[in-house]
Parts: structure tokens; sequence; C-alpha cells
């Protein structure tokens, strides 16, 4: 049974999802459900780090455009997107956690996923 440990996406506003200038994307995660995915997948260790990486896309494109990364799980993954350059319009934004293990042998697995949301950009 696959669990949505996150990521969890983190509206800047509660009132809309449409973005003019510099926006801060953030992203949380469930602890508890994430320990239980590792624990269905036999992944066993400490967790070394927890990345999030951030992109966007015009809506109907094929291609991501990296934003930024975060690992600063305290202020929930945060990065600054200026949308100021883009086109008005629809697009999509794509937060893709790493959650990264240390097995007993030394080797380091990774498991991610990904959360994608539709926004309007209107400068």
């Amino acid at each position: 049974m696959p669990y949505n440990w996150g990521p969890l996406f983190i509206v800047p506003t509660e009132v809309s999802q449409v973005y003019s200038g510099t926006i801060l994307l953030r992203e949380d995660l469930d602890r508890d459900l994430l320990t239980k995915q590792l624990a269905e997948l036999n992944i066993k260790g400490p967790i070394t780090r927890i990345t999030n990486p951030w992109y966007y896309r015009k809506k109907g494109q094929s291609t991501w455009i990296k934003i930024g990364e975060s690992e600063d799980q305290d202020t929930f993954f945060p990065v600054r997107w200026d949308t100021t350059a883009l086109d008005n319009g629809e697009y999509e934004v794509m937060g893709f956690m790493h959650v990264f293990v240390r097995q007993e042998s030394g080797q380091e697995i990774s498991i991610a996923r990904q959360n994608a949301v539709d926004v309007t950009v209107k400068n």
C-alpha cells in the first residue's frame, strides 16, 4: 500500500493560486507515513537527508524547468520563484521530494515522490 507521505504543497495564499512577482514555495511531509512507506519497502537505516527540488512548466508543455532546491526542513523546504519574466497564463509547479537512507551496508538508497499543482501567473 503506497503512503502519501509527501511532498505536501503549502499554498502561499489561502485565497487563490494566482501568482504575481516573487512567490515563496513551501512543502511539508508526514514523517509517520514516510516511516511506514520505508518499512513497507523494506528500507532500513537512518535518514541522512531530505531534499526538495522545485520545477515549473507552462501548461501543456512536457519539459520541466528547475526553479531551485531546498534541504531546509525547519521552514518547509522554501524556494523563491520569480514569475516576473514569465508570460501570463497557466503553469504547473512541481515539488519532487527525495529522501536518502543510509543502510547497514553503508549503501545510500533514496526514494522520491512528486506533487504538482496548477497555478496561474498574472503579472
